[in-house]
């Protein structure tokens, strides 16, 4: 982290905010980007400080996150989770059809248990059908094994790192006090603005898209109205043809007559 740090006074770093700043555009853009594209970006923070901003802000852009302990083989085991998300929509079902109902009342009692502890684990990752496009972690040092996962697949990690962690295993490195409520809601809140304008961008480029295409339809009808038009023509035209040669014909047999 030493490229990071400004200064030291009283054995405490103190982080150049400068380059925290130049650090955070760099990654809101490429989080934008992201947005634009339609991908999913993972939020994890696991910390006391960071649970509630991070389900507050992911929340507001649509964004899954893990706020409670991080489930081992989430992004390895990726399939063996979708089971486990799967299981507590068939509980859903259940509960929807009345079929819950005509369940023993220990049967109830356990299947209640065991779908409140799937909600509180994965609740939050319900809507995530696929492996995320990137992964943005709050404390990189509690968070070492959603890290770990992340870099054996391949998947790009967005990271607030404070001083007394290793940014090697970062490809977006946010150099931040991330044990602060405060600078974590400032960090995340302009990532997730960026964000939503992504996600603006794209919905505006739907709707032209949209729009381009009804504007494309009567065209394609006017084009498709010519070569009809045309058959119609050589179709006349052959016909003439025939019509001439058949008296021709008739003429030259009169003639010989």
């Amino acid at each position: 982290m030493a490229p990071y740090i400004f200064m030291e006074r009283n054995d405490i770093h103190i982080i150049d905010l400068y380059k925290t700043v130049a650090k955070v555009d760099e990654a809101a853009e490429a989080l934008k980007n992201l947005a634009k594209q339609g991908k999913k970006v993972l939020f994890v923070a696991t910390k006391k400080q960071a649970k509630q901003v991070i389900a507050d802000k992911a929340s507001s852009v649509g964004m899954p996150y893990v706020i409670e302990r991080w489930p081992g083989g989430m992004l390895t085991n990726f399939p063996t989770i979708r089971k486990a998300v799967k299981k507590m929509t068939t509980i859903d079902k259940m509960t929807k059809d009345g079929t819950f109902d005509n369940l023993s009342k220990r049967e109830k009692l356990q299947i209640t248990r065991q779908r409140a502890k799937l909600e509180k684990t994965l609740g939050s990752i319900a809507d995530l059908t696929r492996l995320p496009a990137a992964l943005f972690v709050v404390d990189v040092m509690k968070e070492h094994i959603a890290v770990r996962e992340a870099n054996r697949l391949g998947i790009p990690v967005f990271g607030m790192v404070d001083t007394n962690s290793d940014p090697s295993n970062i490809d977006f490195v946010i150099p931040a006090n991330d044990d602060a409520t405060k600078s974590v809601e400032v960090i995340v809140g302009a990532l997730c603005e960026a964000m939503n304008e992504g996600l603006e961008e794209r919905k505006a480029e739907k709707v032209d898209t949209e729009a381009a295409g009804e504007g494309d339809a009567p065209k394609r009808e006017r084009k498709a109205k010519y070569p009809v038009k045309k058959d119609r023509i050589k179709k006349e035209e052959a016909d003439g043809e025939v019509e001439s040669n058949t008296a021709e014909t008739e003429s030259d047999s009169n003639t010989e007559e």
